[in-house]
Formats: structure tokens, C-alpha cells, sequence
């Protein structure tokens, strides 16, 4: 990050100095753009824990006392893939200097954070139904508004063509984590199947404030007066910590249970389907881990702040209007 802010800063200074010695040939104009843009990862970090399930791809094998771990991989990613449209207002002081502000929305791709198949979760022989079976996917997926204010460094005219460069910053204002989680119970009486439950949770994950970088290389290519198309090749990277998770929906076979207790889901209280993230937990915060005997259900647990990436690399392109 260090590095990236003192690389903003000699490039400021270097369009600062250019803007004072070259003469403007171009006058100051306003200019507005429309865009879409398609990111890639670049950088892949393990998930956070998802329900208390840790971010790993488990399969599991055998039936009843024989059931056993199989195979276990972790699972890594970064929310930077996905679509953003976004609308962007520029200033052009001279012929080389200019700042843009954008607005953008951003729907990133579905991303598995944690999975497990055929765990045994339960089993006694001495009753029947005797045993239950568990298959489980989370899901997550970002979708994020934020404001992207930039210096932009034009590098000259030629046939139409205009190349520029332009580094920034990435200011989200709004955006959460939608994580949905779908579990299969499956029930055995014997070699008998009796009971299949179908259960859907949908926990959203509100963020701290953050700050990210942004770079990109871009080219405007003029299609007459006022009117150019335009394509950039941007470079974004920042992390998103959580501030508060909430689980929204909760539901068994199709029907709601939020507020229910279950077999499945034998907690509903408030802390349950709260949580407040911090950086620590002590002995006097709302954690069943260090504070058990003080624990207050009727209050958002204290848990851990986990974080998530968001970098990418991706192609923008769309039509710039110039005043």
C-alpha cells in the first residue's frame, strides 16, 4: 500500500510539473463517459469461515461407523471477477492534464467459499431413524456502488487515436457479501431412506469503510465532433473487512424458519442470526468462546473480523462525450 502511494504521488507531481511548463494548445472542456467492463482475479485469498464451516472442499466416504474424510482441499478465490457498469465525468485542464470521477456498479461472479459431501452428522444405532447425512455449498457474491476519483495524463493525438494513463482511488459507499448456503439432509432408517431436508440460508455481510488503488492504460478513438468510443485496461486491488452479518432467510423444505428452532438449526435466537465483527474478542465481549457465562442471546455476537479481496484486472469500453 506504501508503495502504491508514493507511485501516486511522483506521478502527481509529475503531471503537476508538466501541467505549469507546456503551454495549453486545447481548451479547458468537461467530458462525460459510459462504460461496461468485464474484471478477472488477479489475486486469490482463502475464504472465511462460512456458518462454522471452514473454507474447504471436503468429501466424505463410507456409511454409518465407517464414514470417514476422504479428501480435502482449501478453498481460495477473489471476488475481483465479475461485470461493473459506470458513468464518469471528466475535467480536462490542458492538453495533457485532466481528473475524472466515476460512479460505478459492480456485480461480481458467484464464487463457492465452502463445500462438504456425505458427512455422517449423526448416528445411533439404538434409534431409528439412525442416521443422517450432510451435503452443503456456500456461495458468495458481491455487489458494491462506489465513486473512483482519478488524475488522468493525456499522451497526444494521432489519426484519432488518444492514448492516456490514469491512477486513482476506489471509494465504496455501499455494497454487501450475499453468502447463500444450501444443505441436504438426508435420513436413514437402515438401508432405508425416510427423511430429505432441504435447507436454504442467506446470510449478508455489511462492510467496514475501505480505500482501494486503481491504475488503467486507456485509448479514445473519435467518431466525429463530440463523440468518441473508448477502451481501457484497468488494474484494481483493495480488501473489504466485515462490519455486521445478518442472516436474512432461513428456510426448511420451503418453508420459513427463520425465527424456529429446528433439528437442523436448533438455535434461532437474535445472537444467532447476528453478528457483530470486531478485532478482538475478550472476556467481556458477547462471544460463547470467551465469555460463555456472560453470553447475551438476545444480542448480536461478537465474532472475529474477516476480510475479502476484490482485485482485478479488466477491460473497460464504451463512449465519451466531450462539451
Amino acid at each position: 500500500m506504501k508503495k502504491n502511494l508514493f507511485l501516486l504521488g511522483l506521478l502527481v507531481c509529475s503531471m503537476a510539473t508538466m501541467a505549469q511548463t507546456e503551454k495549453a494548445d486545447k481548451p479547458e472542456s468537461w467530458y462525460f463517459k459510459l462504460g461496461g467492463s468485464y474484471f478477472n482475479q488477479t489475486a486469490s485469498t482463502e475464504f472465511p469461515t462460512v456458518g462454522g464451516q471452514p473454507a474447504n472442499r471436503d468429501v466424505y466416504e463410507g456409511t454409518l461407523a465407517n464414514n470417514k474424510l476422504v479428501s480435502r482441499e482449501g478453498v481460495t478465490g477473489s471476488f475481483g471477477q465479475g461485470f461493473r457498469s459506470g458513468i464518469t465525468a471528466g475535467y480536462r485542464f490542458s492538453t495533457r492534464l485532466g481528473v475524472e470521477v466515476a460512479a460505478n456498479y459492480y456485480n461480481s461472479n458467484t464464487k463457492t467459499m465452502a463445500q462438504t459431501t456425505d458427512r455422517l452428522i449423526s448416528y445411533n444405532p439404538a434409534q431409528s431413524p439412525a442416521a443422517t447425512y450432510l451435503d452443503f455449498t456456500a456461495e458468495g457474491r458481491i455487489k458494491a456502488f462506489d465513486i473512483a476519483p482519478a488524475l488522468v495524463m493525456f499522451l497526444g493525438e494521432a489519426h484519432g487515436f488518444e492514448p492516456y494513463t490514469k491512477v486513482g482511488v476506489i471509494v465504496p459507499i455501499h455494497g454487501t457479501l450475499d453468502i447463500e448456503t444450501n444443505r441436504t439432509y438426508t435420513t436413514f432408517a437402515g438401508a432405508n431412506q425416510v427423511a430429505l431436508t432441504e435447507a436454504y440460508s442467506k446470510d449478508v455481510v455489511k462492510p467496514n469503510a475501505t480505500i482501494g488503488f486503481m491504475a488503467s492504460v486507456g485509448t479514445s478513438y473519435k467518431l466525429g465532433k463530440h463523440i468518441s468510443a473508448f477502451a481501457e485496461l484497468e488494474y484494481r486491488n483493495f480488501t473489504v473487512h466485515g462490519k455486521t452479518k445478518e442472516t436474512e432467510a432461513y428456510t426448511e423444505n420451503g418453508v420459513d424458519k427463520l425465527d424456529v428452532a429446528t433439528t437442523f438449526r436448533p438455535d434461532a435466537s437474535y445472537s444467532a442470526k447476528h453478528t457483530n465483527y470486531v478485532e478482538k474478542i475478550t472476556n467481556t465481549s458477547n462471544s460463547k468462546t470467551t465469555n460463555a457465562a456472560g453470553f447475551d442471546n438476545t444480542k448480536a455476537t461478537d465474532d472475529i473480523s474477516t476480510y475479502v479481496g476484490i482485485s482485478g484486472l479488466g477491460l473497460t469500453v464504451g463512449l465519451k462525450y466531450s462539451l
